[in-house]
């Protein structure tokens, strides 16, 4: 049996040793099943139309639902981990997970798979913020927490990358349902492992009753705000999202003036207006705007431009891993040396020097360089994002390692919605203005439209799409800038914490 640790009554930060190595390794399944869960239908989508026939708004639903239910539970079961224990939660989030995944794979009908796909996203609330908030339990020294988030936030990042080649690898030989049955050999494993490996953890919590009000106006908040961004960035403007964007930003304002009131918050204000936390939470935001926004483009870059089959492109999408496997060590160990800020600064102007590379590009640039370009700017990205999440972490006191860490990644993934707004909208916009007037309505909104229409309008489209890239890389590469300005002033206001 596991014996239950409380690293508050410590004097002083222990080294971790062979077992909280493990246990680490045990935490990562959960982690990259559940970020390879936000695109591993990607490519499973035609099958599952061909088999349960959905209609157009619940195809929507069976791809959107998982991550808008994430999002909006993240703070939420944070909190909770908190409570009543960050290793229980994960526990019967693995549980939960599990069962999920079989339902999804054998859904008959477009309705049961979007429940299964809700009861997935509700899962996967409570494994994320588990994941980090155990480490930071685990690993009490510094350096090794810095090592550790290192692992954490370069597996997140593979298996959202992943997600579409294991979907394109398993519908090659089996059928649709097999994208879900790979999650259960993992949970498994980690309802088996953990308990041994893993010893409980829980904040104070303070007295009374868990806070139902602030969970309900933090989903009230997170969600339509989430659910708004996007579909604004599909469709463009329209009065509905437009509200739901309205709604979610009052009910947010009514959870922060709630917060601010109570003896025992479920977010704790202080810690999100400290340089420390409250930067590396606007730079990872800033970065994961980046991150998804871009990532749109390339993929239909490979695919639309290059004419790359999904599996194709989605193998070639991993070459730039291998740079980011090099740059993100190798900046955790700077960090240990220099100014963290001046490193989290660097790496972000790293990045927009990648993303500036691809500004440049046209249709005669040599496939290579878009590579390198791409390797370029995923090092500088996934270095900065590691260093700000390990800041954000330590910053944290032990007992609100939950919440702290279901803020963070309840802003990256509210990052990542308005990156597909706002870069989206920047592309679009080039995109029109490059094609010709004497072009087909539906070729002169998107490249898809026109790769039915005669070669000389598909040529002008690509051409075009390319200038749009280029517009919404040059996007980037200026939030990119404005999250080293905000490493070198914010962050670096923070400290000893800092450094």
């Amino acid at each position: 049996m596991a014996l239950t640790a409380d690293p508050r009554q410590t004097s002083g930060p222990t080294r971790a040793g062979r077992r909280e190595w493990t246990a680490l390794g045990v935490l990562m399944l959960p982690l990259l099943l559940v970020s390879m869960d936000v695109s591993v239908l990607y490519f499973a989508i035609p099958s599952i139309a061909a088999d349960l026939r959905p209609g157009a708004v619940q195809q929507l639903w069976i791809l959107d639902m998982y991550g808008f239910v994430l999002a909006g539970l993240l703070v939420t079961m944070g909190a909770l981990g908190d409570r009543v224990g960050r290793r229980r939660l994960l526990l019967s989030g693995a549980a939960l997970f599990g069962a999920a995944s079989v339902a999804a794979a054998y859904a008959h009908s477009p309705g049961a798979l979007i429940g299964a796909r809700a009861l997935l996203g509700v899962a996967g609330a409570c494994l994320m913020p588990s994941t980090l908030a155990l480490i930071r339990t685990l690993f009490q020294d510094p350096a090794q927490r810095a090592r550790a988030v290192t692992l954490w936030t370069t597996v997140m990042a593979a298996g959202i990358s992943l997600g579409p080649v294991v979907s394109g690898a398993l519908l090659e030989h089996f059928w649709w349902g097999s994208v879900f049955l790979i999650n259960l050999p993992a949970m498994v494993l980690l309802l088996v492992l953990a308990p041994p490996l893993l010893a409980e953890s829980k904040g104070a919590g303070g007295p009374g009753r868990f806070d139902l009000v602030s969970a309900g106006l933090s989903l009230g908040a997170l969600l339509p705000v989430v659910y708004g961004i996007k579909e604004l960035a599909k469709d463009g403007w329209d009065p509905l999202p437009g509200l739901g964007i309205a709604v979610g930003l009052l009910l947010g304002l009514v959870f922060v003036r709630r917060q601010a009131r109570l003896d025992h918050p479920m977010v704790d204000l202080r810690l999100v207006r400290s340089p420390a936390y409250g930067g590396s939470l606007v730079v990872n935001l800033l970065a994961m705007t980046a991150t998804v926004g871009f990532a749109v483009f390339l993929t239909q870059y490979l695919q639309s431009v290059l004419g790359q089959s999904p599996l194709e492109a989605a193998l070639w999408s991993l070459v730039p891993a291998g740079g980011v496997m090099v740059a993100a060590p190798v900046a955790a160990a700077l960090a240990q040396r220099v100014d963290r800020a001046h490193v989290m600064a660097g790496g972000f102007l790293l990045a927009a020097a990648g993303f500036g590379w691809l500004a440049a590009v046209d249709r005669a640039t040599p496939f290579w360089a878009v590579l390198v370009a791409g390797a370029v700017y995923a090092s500088g990205l996934v270095s900065a994002m590691t260093l700000a999440n390990e800041l954000a972490l330590g910053a944290a006191p032990p007992e609100r390692a939950g919440a702290a860490a279901a803020v963070l990644e309840s802003g990256s993934e509210l990052g990542g919605a308005l990156g597909m707004a706002l870069l989206g909208a920047v592309g679009a916009a080039v995109y029109t203005s490059a094609m010709p007037a004497a072009a087909p309505a539906a070729a002169r909104e998107t490249l898809g439209g026109a790769l039915g229409s005669a070669p000389d309008v598909v040529e002008a489209a690509r051409s075009a799409f390319v200038e749009a890239m280029s517009g919404a890389a040059l996007g980037a590469a200026s939030l990119m800038v404005v999250a080293a300005v905000v490493s070198l002033t914010v962050v670096r206001r923070s400290g000893p914490a800092g450094r």
